[in-house]
């Protein structure tokens, strides 16, 4: 197996359901800092997935957006108004260092179903696909770019801008009618955007995800998100692109499913013992899916050795390694990720050293 390809290189391989001289490893652009650390990583194979160039904008001509800062209990937030035609919703967002806080949604009553479906109708989008190119080519070849549709029709309800997951559960009981019109203008939103992720340069792109089974349930999964994965991926796959989606959760009960949709790959996927899945168990139900992981997180509270060890031992439940690749896609203590990631890697090297027929 040769051993001049590049970190994005071997990514896109084991992405296509191959693999290389080693199982590729990646991170997102958010959880590692540019350093001396993380460039000593990038050019041992580390590969950065950077999320930040997406193939398409959008525009909303008929909504007017402002923002004004105010202070609670001395703490500065962010007040978004958007202004509608038929009336207006805000949202309030606290800085949080790398990440922020929700204390407000769109969503406050049922007056503000109007003015949600206003916003979700007046979406426009085009294609930025010079930039993206840009972005690729200045990046270089130790970046991989990932293009995205946003999250799937009734995910955008529950885990987007518009409602919060409680606020969902209540309105789904209480207002499931309004909820639905929603939804249905939000599917055909992503109708619209399919053609121009598939027909864009990005060779993968990532159907929403964080879905959370013991919310969902395995009967409205079936109904409100394996036909939209499918859609999708009937169009990607006309243009040989590759389709994801960001499954991190405890997936058995939905693992059946999810195997019968047209997703190319399952991202973000996190083992046993954060989840109630272990490699082998998926590998087993997705025989023919590349698994994009997330190492489990509370491994990396372990000593360097015992992290090491854990991705050998990961590695090893299966009989092959290709459409695998290992990946990082939650925060990590600032006090462990250099400590944490270099052994990864160093358990991904003793890996392929140790079973070098899995390789060839």
């Amino acid at each position: 197996m040769a051993t001049t390809l590049t970190p994005r290189q071997r990514v896109e391989r084991s992405l296509r359901g191959g693999h290389s001289d080693r199982v590729p490893f990646t991170i997102y652009e958010s959880k590692i800092p540019q350093c001396a650390r993380e460039r000593q990583m990038r050019n041992r194979g580390l590969c950065i997935v950077n999320r930040h160039h997406n193939v398409f904008s959008t525009h909303t001509p008929n909504v007017k957006a402002r923002q004004v800062i105010e202070y609670h209990n001395g703490k500065p937030m962010t007040r978004t108004v958007y202004e509608t035609p038929v009336g207006s919703v805000s949202t309030l967002v606290e800085p949080a260092g790398f990440t922020s806080w929700w204390h407000e949604r769109m969503y406050k009553t049922p007056d503000d179903f109007k003015v949600l479906l206003f916003m979700i109708k007046d979406e426009v989008y085009e294609p930025r696909y010079d930039a993206f190119l840009k972005a690729e080519q200045d990046l270089g070849e130790d970046m991989i770019l990932r293009a995205g549709f946003g999250l799937e029709p009734l995910q955008m309800l529950i885990s987007g801008t518009y409602l919060d997951m409680e606020t969902f559960c209540v309105e789904w009981m209480d207002h499931r009618d309004e909820l639905l019109e929603l939804y249905a203008a939000l599917v055909e939103n992503r109708r619209k955007i399919y053609p121009l992720v598939a027909q864009s340069p990005a060779l993968h792109a990532n159907y929403g995800g964080n879905v959370t089974p013991e919310i969902i349930g395995l009967e409205n999964f079936e109904k409100y998100y394996v036909q939209h994965y499918n859609e999708a991926a009937e169009v990607m796959h006309k243009h040989g692109k590759l389709i994801g989606s960001h499954l991190d959760a405890n997936c058995k009960l939905l693992s059946k499913a999810i195997a019968g949709t047209a997703l190319d790959y399952i991202e973000a996927f996190t083992p046993a013992p954060d989840t109630d899945m272990t490699l082998a168990q998926a590998r087993d139900v997705w025989p023919d899916k590349v698994l994009w992981l997330n190492f489990p997180s509370s491994v990396h509270l372990r000593s360097d050795k015992k992290v090491e060890q854990f991705t050998v031992d990961m590695v090893g439940e299966l009989k092959t390694i290709d459409g695998l690749i290992m990946g990082i896609t939650e925060d990590i203590p600032p006090d462990r990720w250099q400590f944490s990631c270099t052994a990864i890697m160093d358990g991904l090297d003793r890996h392929a050293q140790t079973h070098p027929e899995l390789y060839l």
